[in-house]
């Protein structure tokens, strides 16, 4: 499961992002579990936003349970304002706790999409199956993709000039 946080100026979702998602979707690519839209104020609270007209009124209910606050209801969160800042830090065993309100920057809005990638399973229990586990998963940052797509392009090159 990931969670894709995309952040806006304005807190609104098109039509296209949407259409996106159902395309993906009715392609088995992907399965759009949740999305919650929030605000982070200049003093770093963090806000859920209404969802757009239309949208299913439960829309972001999921996405609170999981990321709210232990002091907030998330019950009461889907239905307009509220907190759903996450405690900062490590687990009890230590470990980095990931934080939705650091991935918002304050002053900013953003959409927190919980995302079932559907051609994952079966590679994901080919792995177990083998005796893996997944030790990091990243996405590339704009620069590094720029770079990647300059380093395929070398490749594409030296192999044509190859005989």
């Amino acid at each position: 499961m990931q969670v894709l946080v995309v952040g806006f100026d304005r807190p609104a979702l098109s039509g296209e992002v949407l259409s996106e998602f159902t395309r993906l979707r009715d392609a088995g690519i992907v399965r759009l579990v949740d999305l919650l839209l929030v605000s982070r104020a200049a003093d770093g609270t963090l806000e859920t936003l209404a969802a757009p007209d239309g949208a299913d009124a439960g829309l972001g209910g999921i996405a609170v349970a999981l990321f709210a606050h232990p002091d907030s209801d998330p019950e009461a969160a889907t239905g307009g304002a509220s907190s759903v800042e996450p405690s900062l830090g490590a687990d009890p065993a230590g470990r980095p706790v990931w934080s939705l309100a650091e991935a918002v920057p304050a002053g900013s809005a953003a959409a927190v999409a919980l995302i079932e990638h559907l051609w994952a399973g079966p590679l994901t229990a080919a792995i177990r199956r083998a005796g893996g586990t997944a030790l990091e998963e990243t996405w590339l940052a704009p620069d590094d993709l720029d770079l990647l797509d300059a380093l395929l392009e070398q490749r594409a090159m030296n192999d044509a000039a190859e005989p």
